[in-house]
C-alpha cells in the first residue's frame, strides 16, 4: 500500500520526504521526524492521496504552517500531509476571494488589501496558512475567519466536497472540521469594498502593535492557552508571577505571558511539564482552568493534568 502511495504522490507531482524532523515544519521548532511527509500542489493530488490513506486506514495527519501545534518528541508514525504555499488567491464576482488552503494567511491578506476589499486586515499577521487558520477559526485584533468565511472545500476520502459556513459549527477557535477531521484544502471569503490605502494603514498599524507586545523573535505556537470566558489567558498567568518561568528551555515570556517560547533547544516535554505547572498554579490561585490553544500531535503523550 506504501508502493502505491508513493507511486501515486509522484504520478501528481507531489513532494515526498522521509524522516523529516518534524521541529523544520513548525513555527515552535519542537518535533520528532515523520515517516513521510508529503506536499500537494493542488487540490487533485490531495484528494487522490487522501483517498488512499483512508482507504487503506494509514495513520495520518495534515499541517499546514505548523503556527499552532506542539508535536511529540517522538515524532509521527505515519504521513503527513502538506499542502503547497504557492499559488495566488483568485478574486471572484463581486467581493469574493477563493484561496487555496496552502497559502500563507499573510499573503491573503495582502491581496485583499490591494484589491481593495476590507475585512481581513485582523489576519495580517496570524503566521499560519488559509487552511490552518480556518480549521480553529483563528481570530486576532477583534476579528476572525468566521466573520468572512463563505464557504470551505474539505476531503471526504478522495473526494472535494464545498460546505457552506452556516453548516461549520463555527465559534471561538473551534469548527465542525475539528471534529470531523476533513482537511480544508480551499476557502472563499465573504469581504466589503474598501480604501487600499486605508486598508494598508490599518494592516500596518495591527503589524507594529504585534512587534512591540508579542515575543517574534522567539519561535513559538503564538498564544499556548485560549482565552477563559471573562479573563485574558497571559493577564491570569502573570498576575500569578509566572513571567519568565521556565522549565529546561521552554519559558513563559516576560513580554506577554501569554506565549510560551522555545529559547533555544527546548522540547516537547519541556513545554508539557510547564503548561502542566502554569495550569496548577493559575487554577490554585485564581480558579481558572485554563485550556491549551495548540494542537498535540504524535505519540507518548502525558495527561495535561499529571
Amino acid at each position: 500500500m506504501i508502493d502505491a502511495l508513493i507511486g501515486t504522490a509522484a504520478a501528481y507531482g507531489c513532494r515526498v520526504e522521509r524522516d523529516l524532523p518534524l521541529a523544520e515544519l513548525t513555527s515552535f521548532r519542537i518535533g520528532g521526524p515523520a515517516d513521510k511527509v508529503i506536499t500537494l500542489p493542488d487540490v487533485a493530488a490531495a484528494a487522490a492521496i487522501n483517498g488512499i490513506l483512508v482507504s487503506q486506514n494509514i495513520p495520518h495527519f495534515w499541517i499546514g504552517k505548523g503556527s499552532n501545534l506542539l508535536v511529540s518528541d517522538a515524532g509521527f508514525r505515519g504521513v503527513v500531509l502538506k499542502l503547497a504555499s504557492g499559488g495566488a488567491p483568485e478574486r471572484l464576482d463581486g467581493e469574493r476571494i477563493r484561496c487555496f488552503g496552502g497559502v500563507a494567511l499573510p499573503a491573503l491578506s495582502r491581496f485583499a488589501q490591494v484589491q481593495g476589499l476590507t475585512g481581513l486586515e485582523f489576519a495580517c499577521g496570524i503566521p499560519g496558512s488559509v487552511g490552518g487558520a480556518v480549521l480553529m477559526n483563528a481570530g486576532a485584533y477583534g476579528g476572525c475567519m468566521g466573520d468572512v468565511l463563505e464557504s470551505v472545500t474539505v476531503l471526504r476520502g478522495d473526494r472535494a466536497v464545498e460546505l457552506p459556513a452556516n453548516e461549520l459549527a463555527l465559534g471561538y477557535r473551534h469548527t465542525a472540521m475539528m471534529e470531523s477531521g476533513e482537511p480544508i484544502v480551499s476557502a472563499t471569503f465573504r469581504l466589503q469594498p474598501g480604501d487600499a490605502a486605508a486598508i494598508d494603514a490599518r494592516m500596518t498599524e495591527l503589524l507594529t502593535a504585534r512587534r512591540e507586545k508579542q515575543p517574534l523573535e522567539y519561535p513559538s505556537a503564538g498564544s499556548f492557552f485560549k482565552r477563559p470566558e471573562g479573563h485574558f489567558a497571559g493577564a491570569l498567568i502573570e498576575n500569578c508571577g509566572l513571567k519568565g518561568f521556565r522549565v529546561g528551555n521552554a519559558e513563559i515570556s516576560r513580554k506577554h505571558a501569554g506565549f510560551v517560547i522555545n529559547v533555544g533547544g527546548a522540547t516537547c516535554a519541556d513545554v508539557q511539564e510547564l503548561a502542566r505547572q502554569v495550569r496548577r498554579k493559575v487554577l490554585t490561585e485564581t480558579g481558572v482552568l485554563l485550556e491549551p490553544e495548540v494542537r498535540l500531535i504524535g505519540e507518548e503523550w502525558k495527561s495535561w493534568e499529571e
